[in-house]
Protein backbone atom coordinates (compact mmCIF):
# COMPACT_ATOMS: atom_id res chain seq x y z
CA UNK A 1 0.00 0.00 0.00
CA UNK A 2 2.80 2.42 0.89
CA UNK A 3 4.58 1.65 -2.39
CA UNK A 4 1.36 2.29 -4.33
CA UNK A 5 0.82 5.61 -2.53
CA UNK A 6 4.39 6.72 -3.20
CA UNK A 7 4.05 5.83 -6.88
CA UNK A 8 0.81 7.73 -7.13
CA UNK A 9 2.37 10.71 -5.38
CA UNK A 10 5.40 10.61 -7.65
CA UNK A 11 3.15 10.39 -10.72
CA UNK A 12 1.00 13.31 -9.58
CA UNK A 13 4.08 15.44 -8.91
CA UNK A 14 5.48 14.57 -12.34
CA UNK A 15 2.17 15.46 -14.02
CA UNK A 16 1.99 18.74 -12.13
CA UNK A 17 5.53 19.71 -13.13
CA UNK A 18 5.01 18.80 -16.79
CA UNK A 19 1.59 20.47 -17.05
CA UNK A 20 2.87 23.68 -15.46
CA UNK A 21 6.41 23.63 -16.84
CA UNK A 22 6.20 27.05 -18.50
CA UNK A 23 4.77 28.79 -15.42
CA UNK A 24 7.43 27.21 -13.18
CA UNK A 25 10.24 28.24 -15.54
CA UNK A 26 8.94 31.82 -15.65
CA UNK A 27 8.81 31.95 -11.84
CA UNK A 28 12.41 30.75 -11.66
CA UNK A 29 13.38 33.38 -14.24
CA UNK A 30 11.64 36.08 -12.18
CA UNK A 31 13.62 35.08 -9.08
CA UNK A 32 16.89 35.05 -11.03
CA UNK A 33 16.29 38.42 -12.69
CA UNK A 34 14.92 39.94 -9.49
CA UNK A 35 18.03 39.12 -7.51
CA UNK A 36 20.56 39.94 -10.24
CA UNK A 37 19.10 43.09 -11.84
CA UNK A 38 18.48 46.37 -10.04
CA UNK A 39 15.07 48.10 -10.19
CA UNK A 40 13.28 44.89 -11.16
CA UNK A 41 11.19 45.00 -7.99
CA UNK A 42 10.29 48.69 -8.50
CA UNK A 43 6.76 50.11 -8.69
CA UNK A 44 7.46 51.58 -12.13
CA UNK A 45 8.19 48.08 -13.44
CA UNK A 46 5.07 46.72 -11.75
CA UNK A 47 2.99 49.55 -13.22
CA UNK A 48 4.33 48.82 -16.67
CA UNK A 49 3.44 45.14 -16.18
CA UNK A 50 -0.10 46.01 -15.08
CA UNK A 51 -0.70 48.31 -18.07
CA UNK A 52 0.60 45.83 -20.64
CA UNK A 53 -1.20 42.88 -19.04
CA UNK A 54 -4.51 44.73 -18.84
CA UNK A 55 -4.81 45.28 -22.59
CA UNK A 56 -3.56 41.80 -23.54
CA UNK A 57 -5.92 40.23 -21.00
CA UNK A 58 -8.94 41.86 -22.69
CA UNK A 59 -7.82 40.48 -26.06
CA UNK A 60 -7.21 37.02 -24.57
CA UNK A 61 -10.70 37.03 -23.02
CA UNK A 62 -12.12 37.52 -26.50
CA UNK A 63 -10.03 34.73 -28.02
CA UNK A 64 -10.85 32.34 -25.15
CA UNK A 65 -14.49 31.90 -26.16
CA UNK A 66 -13.43 30.91 -29.68
CA UNK A 67 -10.92 28.37 -28.34
CA UNK A 68 -13.38 26.85 -25.88
CA UNK A 69 -15.70 26.02 -28.79
CA UNK A 70 -12.79 24.37 -30.69
CA UNK A 71 -12.36 27.45 -32.85
CA UNK A 72 -9.82 30.24 -33.05
CA UNK A 73 -9.61 33.86 -34.17
CA UNK A 74 -6.64 34.87 -36.29
CA UNK A 75 -8.26 38.23 -37.07
CA UNK A 76 -7.90 39.47 -33.48
CA UNK A 77 -4.69 41.48 -33.95
CA UNK A 78 -5.82 43.26 -37.12
CA UNK A 79 -9.20 43.99 -35.51
CA UNK A 80 -7.37 45.58 -32.57
CA UNK A 81 -5.54 47.73 -35.11
CA UNK A 82 -8.78 48.75 -36.80
CA UNK A 83 -10.29 49.70 -33.43
CA UNK A 84 -7.22 51.80 -32.62
CA UNK A 85 -7.38 53.57 -36.00
CA UNK A 86 -11.11 54.30 -35.70
CA UNK A 87 -10.63 55.80 -32.24
CA UNK A 88 -7.58 57.73 -33.47
CA UNK A 89 -9.41 59.36 -36.37
CA UNK A 90 -12.25 60.47 -34.11
CA UNK A 91 -10.31 61.65 -31.06
CA UNK A 92 -7.61 63.95 -32.45
CA UNK A 93 -7.30 67.51 -31.23
CA UNK A 94 -9.55 69.95 -33.08
CA UNK A 95 -6.60 72.26 -33.81
CA UNK A 96 -4.19 69.47 -34.83
CA UNK A 97 -2.56 70.38 -38.16
CA UNK A 98 -2.54 66.87 -39.64
CA UNK A 99 -6.04 66.03 -38.50
CA UNK A 100 -7.65 63.08 -40.29
CA UNK A 101 -10.92 64.96 -40.90
CA UNK A 102 -10.72 68.75 -40.41
CA UNK A 103 -14.52 69.12 -40.62
CA UNK A 104 -15.16 66.61 -37.83
CA UNK A 105 -16.49 68.23 -34.61
CA UNK A 106 -14.99 67.60 -31.19
CA UNK A 107 -16.02 63.99 -30.49
CA UNK A 108 -16.46 62.82 -26.86
CA UNK A 109 -14.10 60.05 -25.78
CA UNK A 110 -17.00 57.71 -24.98
CA UNK A 111 -18.34 58.10 -28.52
CA UNK A 112 -14.91 57.24 -29.94
CA UNK A 113 -14.78 54.13 -27.77
CA UNK A 114 -18.28 52.99 -28.74
CA UNK A 115 -17.53 53.55 -32.43
CA UNK A 116 -14.41 51.37 -32.22
CA UNK A 117 -16.25 48.63 -30.31
CA UNK A 118 -19.34 48.52 -32.54
CA UNK A 119 -17.54 48.71 -35.90
CA UNK A 120 -15.19 45.91 -34.85
CA UNK A 121 -18.20 43.96 -33.58
CA UNK A 122 -19.64 43.90 -37.12
CA UNK A 123 -16.64 41.90 -38.33
CA UNK A 124 -17.12 39.50 -35.43
CA UNK A 125 -20.72 38.89 -36.52
CA UNK A 126 -19.49 38.16 -40.04
CA UNK A 127 -16.95 35.70 -38.65
CA UNK A 128 -19.69 33.97 -36.68
CA UNK A 129 -22.05 33.78 -39.66
CA UNK A 130 -19.37 32.32 -41.93
CA UNK A 131 -18.36 29.73 -39.34
CA UNK A 132 -21.88 28.83 -38.16
CA UNK A 133 -23.80 28.75 -41.45
CA UNK A 134 -21.24 28.35 -44.22
CA UNK A 135 -19.35 25.78 -42.10
CA UNK A 136 -15.99 27.31 -42.98
CA UNK A 137 -13.36 26.15 -40.44
CA UNK A 138 -12.60 28.95 -37.94
CA UNK A 139 -8.91 28.92 -38.87
CA UNK A 140 -9.69 29.70 -42.53
CA UNK A 141 -12.61 32.06 -41.87
CA UNK A 142 -10.68 34.25 -39.44
CA UNK A 143 -7.51 34.11 -41.54
CA UNK A 144 -9.50 35.53 -44.44
CA UNK A 145 -11.07 38.13 -42.15
CA UNK A 146 -7.60 39.09 -40.90
CA UNK A 147 -6.62 40.09 -44.44
CA UNK A 148 -9.95 41.81 -45.13
CA UNK A 149 -9.77 43.93 -41.97
CA UNK A 150 -6.17 44.88 -42.72
CA UNK A 151 -7.15 45.97 -46.24
CA UNK A 152 -10.09 48.02 -44.95
CA UNK A 153 -7.82 49.67 -42.39
CA UNK A 154 -5.30 50.53 -45.12
CA UNK A 155 -8.02 52.12 -47.27
CA UNK A 156 -9.59 53.95 -44.33
CA UNK A 157 -6.36 55.50 -43.06
CA UNK A 158 -4.44 55.74 -46.32
CA UNK A 159 -1.68 53.87 -44.47
CA UNK A 160 -0.82 57.10 -42.62
CA UNK A 161 0.13 56.91 -38.92
CA UNK A 162 -2.03 59.06 -36.67
CA UNK A 163 -1.32 61.10 -33.59
CA UNK A 164 -2.27 64.42 -32.06
CA UNK A 165 -4.82 62.89 -29.68
CA UNK A 166 -6.62 65.12 -27.25
CA UNK A 167 -5.55 64.84 -23.63
CA UNK A 168 -8.90 63.42 -22.48
CA UNK A 169 -8.23 60.38 -24.67
CA UNK A 170 -4.56 59.82 -23.80
CA UNK A 171 -5.42 60.22 -20.13
CA UNK A 172 -7.51 57.04 -20.39
CA UNK A 173 -4.37 55.06 -21.18
CA UNK A 174 -1.72 56.90 -19.18
CA UNK A 175 -3.72 58.13 -16.20
CA UNK A 176 -4.34 56.42 -12.89
CA UNK A 177 -6.57 56.39 -9.84
CA UNK A 178 -4.08 56.89 -7.06
CA UNK A 179 -1.21 54.51 -7.84
CA UNK A 180 -3.38 52.14 -9.90
CA UNK A 181 -3.40 52.66 -13.71
CA UNK A 182 -6.77 53.28 -15.37
CA UNK A 183 -6.21 50.31 -17.67
CA UNK A 184 -6.35 47.98 -14.66
CA UNK A 185 -9.97 48.93 -14.00
CA UNK A 186 -10.97 48.27 -17.63
CA UNK A 187 -9.40 44.80 -17.37
CA UNK A 188 -11.03 44.18 -13.98
CA UNK A 189 -14.52 44.99 -15.27
CA UNK A 190 -14.03 42.84 -18.39
CA UNK A 191 -12.59 39.98 -16.34
CA UNK A 192 -15.53 39.98 -13.92
CA UNK A 193 -18.02 40.17 -16.79
CA UNK A 194 -16.40 37.27 -18.67
CA UNK A 195 -16.25 35.19 -15.46
CA UNK A 196 -19.96 35.79 -14.86
CA UNK A 197 -20.81 35.07 -18.50
CA UNK A 198 -18.84 31.81 -18.58
CA UNK A 199 -19.92 30.48 -15.19
CA UNK A 200 -23.35 31.88 -14.36
CA UNK A 201 -25.26 32.17 -17.63
CA UNK A 202 -26.92 29.87 -20.15
CA UNK A 203 -24.58 31.22 -22.82
CA UNK A 204 -21.58 29.96 -20.86
CA UNK A 205 -23.09 26.50 -20.45
CA UNK A 206 -23.87 26.34 -24.17
CA UNK A 207 -20.32 27.44 -25.02
CA UNK A 208 -18.68 24.68 -22.96
CA UNK A 209 -21.20 22.15 -24.29
CA UNK A 210 -20.32 23.02 -27.89
CA UNK A 211 -16.63 22.71 -27.08
CA UNK A 212 -17.15 19.32 -25.48
CA UNK A 213 -19.27 17.86 -28.29
CA UNK A 214 -21.02 20.09 -30.81
CA UNK A 215 -23.32 17.36 -32.15
CA UNK A 216 -24.42 16.34 -28.67
CA UNK A 217 -25.03 19.98 -27.73
CA UNK A 218 -27.20 20.44 -30.84
CA UNK A 219 -29.22 17.31 -30.03
CA UNK A 220 -29.67 18.58 -26.47
CA UNK A 221 -31.35 21.72 -27.81
CA UNK A 222 -28.46 24.19 -27.91
CA UNK A 223 -28.78 26.75 -30.70
CA UNK A 224 -25.21 26.24 -31.92
CA UNK A 225 -25.19 28.83 -34.77
CA UNK A 226 -26.50 31.69 -32.60
CA UNK A 227 -24.12 30.80 -29.77
CA UNK A 228 -21.14 30.87 -32.13
CA UNK A 229 -22.24 34.22 -33.59
CA UNK A 230 -22.52 35.71 -30.09
CA UNK A 231 -19.06 34.38 -29.18
CA UNK A 232 -17.33 35.91 -32.20
CA UNK A 233 -19.35 39.14 -31.87
CA UNK A 234 -18.29 39.56 -28.24
CA UNK A 235 -14.69 38.68 -29.11
CA UNK A 236 -14.51 41.35 -31.83
CA UNK A 237 -16.04 43.98 -29.53
CA UNK A 238 -13.36 43.22 -26.96
CA UNK A 239 -10.70 43.63 -29.67
CA UNK A 240 -12.21 47.01 -30.53
CA UNK A 241 -12.06 48.06 -26.87
CA UNK A 242 -8.46 46.86 -26.66
CA UNK A 243 -7.61 48.87 -29.77
CA UNK A 244 -9.15 51.97 -28.21
CA UNK A 245 -7.02 51.43 -25.09
CA UNK A 246 -3.83 50.70 -27.04
CA UNK A 247 -4.20 54.00 -28.90
CA UNK A 248 -4.74 55.88 -25.64
CA UNK A 249 -1.75 54.13 -24.03
CA UNK A 250 0.74 54.69 -26.85
CA UNK A 251 -0.52 58.08 -28.04
CA UNK A 252 -0.62 56.94 -31.65
CA UNK A 253 -2.10 54.40 -34.03
CA UNK A 254 -1.37 52.92 -37.44
CA UNK A 255 -2.32 49.94 -39.59
CA UNK A 256 0.46 47.99 -37.84
CA UNK A 257 -1.08 48.44 -34.40
CA UNK A 258 -2.05 45.06 -32.94
CA UNK A 259 0.08 43.06 -35.40
CA UNK A 260 0.66 39.56 -34.01
CA UNK A 261 -1.47 40.11 -30.90
CA UNK A 262 -3.70 37.16 -31.80
CA UNK A 263 -0.82 34.67 -31.52
CA UNK A 264 0.15 35.93 -28.08
CA UNK A 265 -3.48 35.80 -26.97
CA UNK A 266 -3.90 32.21 -28.18
CA UNK A 267 -0.63 31.20 -26.53
CA UNK A 268 -1.57 32.95 -23.27
CA UNK A 269 -4.94 31.17 -23.21
CA UNK A 270 -3.26 27.81 -23.85
CA UNK A 271 -0.67 28.39 -21.11
CA UNK A 272 -3.54 29.30 -18.79
CA UNK A 273 -5.38 26.05 -19.40
CA UNK A 274 -7.82 27.01 -22.17
CA UNK A 275 -7.60 23.88 -24.28
CA UNK A 276 -7.32 24.17 -28.06
CA UNK A 277 -9.35 20.94 -28.11
CA UNK A 278 -12.35 22.76 -26.68
CA UNK A 279 -14.60 22.57 -23.65
CA UNK A 280 -12.08 23.73 -21.04
CA UNK A 281 -11.01 27.17 -19.80
CA UNK A 282 -11.15 29.55 -16.84
CA UNK A 283 -10.76 33.32 -16.59
CA UNK A 284 -8.18 32.95 -13.82
CA UNK A 285 -6.13 30.72 -16.12
CA UNK A 286 -6.33 33.29 -18.92
CA UNK A 287 -4.93 35.94 -16.58
CA UNK A 288 -2.07 33.66 -15.53
CA UNK A 289 -1.24 32.94 -19.16
CA UNK A 290 -1.14 36.63 -20.07
CA UNK A 291 1.02 37.40 -17.03
CA UNK A 292 3.47 34.67 -18.03
CA UNK A 293 3.92 36.21 -21.47
CA UNK A 294 4.32 39.77 -20.23
CA UNK A 295 6.69 38.79 -17.41
CA UNK A 296 8.77 36.84 -19.93
CA UNK A 297 9.16 39.97 -22.07
CA UNK A 298 10.14 42.13 -19.11
CA UNK A 299 12.69 39.57 -17.86
CA UNK A 300 14.31 39.36 -21.29
CA UNK A 301 14.49 43.15 -21.45
CA UNK A 302 16.19 43.35 -18.05
CA UNK A 303 18.65 40.65 -19.13
CA UNK A 304 19.54 42.76 -22.17
CA UNK A 305 18.41 40.16 -24.70
CA UNK A 306 18.19 41.50 -28.27
CA UNK A 307 14.50 42.09 -29.20
CA UNK A 308 15.01 39.92 -32.28
CA UNK A 309 15.73 36.92 -30.05
CA UNK A 310 12.66 37.72 -27.98
CA UNK A 311 10.45 36.70 -30.91
CA UNK A 312 12.26 33.35 -31.09
CA UNK A 313 11.66 32.73 -27.38
CA UNK A 314 7.98 33.68 -27.70
CA UNK A 315 7.60 31.31 -30.65
CA UNK A 316 9.13 28.46 -28.65
CA UNK A 317 6.78 29.19 -25.75
CA UNK A 318 3.78 29.00 -28.12
CA UNK A 319 4.92 25.62 -29.51
CA UNK A 320 5.61 24.18 -26.05
CA UNK A 321 2.27 25.45 -24.69
CA UNK A 322 0.27 23.80 -27.48
CA UNK A 323 2.34 20.60 -27.18
CA UNK A 324 1.62 20.39 -23.44
CA UNK A 325 -2.08 21.03 -24.11
CA UNK A 326 -2.20 18.17 -26.62
CA UNK A 327 -0.37 15.94 -24.16
CA UNK A 328 -3.02 16.56 -21.50
CA UNK A 329 -5.80 15.94 -24.04
CA UNK A 330 -4.31 12.63 -25.17
CA UNK A 331 -3.71 11.57 -21.55
CA UNK A 332 -7.40 12.10 -20.77
CA UNK A 333 -8.44 10.03 -23.79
Amino acid sequence: MEKTKSRLTQKSVTNFLSNNAIVILILLMVLFVGFTQSNFWSWNNARNLIMNTSVRFIIACGVSGCLITKGTDLSAGRTVGLGACIAATLLQKVDYGARFSPILPDVPVVVGMLAAVLVCGVFGVINGLVIAYLKVPPFIATLGMQTIVYGICLIYTGADPMGGFKSAYTQVGSGSVGPIPNLFFFALVIGLYIWFLYNKTRHGKYMYAIGGNENAASVAGVNVPMTLIRIYFLAAMLYGLAGFLVGAKTGGASVQTGYGYELEAIAACTIGGVSTNGGVGKVSGILIGVLVFEILKICLQFLGVDPSYTFIVQGLVIIVAVALDLRKYLAKK
